[in-house]
């Protein structure tokens, strides 16, 4: 019988598709691990605990759009650090290989130091445990994933970008500020939004709610009501949450 279940636990299934490896979805707690970096040995997510984190891993060290990324995370990461957020990167490089490419992109015209951790994961457990690795793509190389994890560690947004494409840096921190700002202030964030333009408030729950709300002027409709917030007030009361965590 057990042979039986080990069988089934990898066979495809009536539509010819192999199951597919588990991998954290929004909403789970992420996956822990205990890992080398460029900035000595991190146990996930414990050592972030209170914190929210960009997790992200890379195909491949010394590679040009790699370079261009680590550069730019770098460029944004007081403006990480002021909204209680840090930066973790991987790829399935060794620590010496880590160190290296961060030693050249240092030594570059106009280099910069890389500064946030870098996890070494050659035997690519921590990659696949989060879904890092697609087999179509590359099965040696960890596609473009980012992982937002927020600082109970449970995961609330994630990406993927192939090899060949750049990820989007704004929109990065625009999902970070925008959930922090949904948690902060109990809404909702509209399509396009940028810190400044009008959130969303909650839907009502009750008739009692809906007629409540009958005679406000940014109701669109009875489940779809605008509110202002100001990007002054966002940012005053995220930075004063990590200001006083420092206290």
């Amino acid at each position: 019988m057990d042979d039986l279940f080990d069988i089934c636990d990898v066979a495809s299934n009536e539509q010819g598709l192999v199951n597919a490896p588990q991998m954290p979805l929004i909403g789970d707690a992420a996956p822990q691990f205990v890992a080398q970096t460029t900035n000595g040995r991190i146990v996930f997510p414990q050592d972030y605990d209170g914190k929210w984190v960009v997790f992200f891993s890379h195909p491949a060290d010394f590679t040009p759009v790699c370079t261009s990324e680590f550069i730019r995370f770098q460029e944004l990461k007081q403006k990480f650090d002021e909204i209680n957020t840090e930066l973790l990167g991987l790829s399935v490089a060794s620590i010496s290989s880590h160190l290296g490419w961060i030693q050249a992109i240092s030594d570059m015209e106009g280099g910069i130091k890389i500064n946030f951790p870098i996890v070494a994961d050659p035997d690519m457990k921590i990659a696949r445990a989060y879904g890092m690795i697609h087999d179509g793509a590359s099965d040696t190389s960890a596609v473009r994933a980012v992982f937002i994890i927020d600082p109970h560690g449970v995961v609330r947004t994630i990406l993927y970008y192939p090899a060949v494409l750049g990820r989007n840096f704004n929109e990065i921190m625009r999902i970070v500020v925008g959930l922090q700002t949904a948690d902060a202030f109990h809404v909702a964030i509209p399509a396009d939004w940028v810190p400044g333009n009008d959130v969303l408030a909650p839907a009502p729950q009750t008739t009692g709610e809906i007629d409540a709300g009958r005679t406000d002027k940014n109701r669109r409709a009875w489940f779809m009501t605008y509110k202002q917030l100001a990007a002054d007030k966002i940012y005053d009361k995220l930075i004063k949450k990590v200001n006083k965590k420092k206290k």
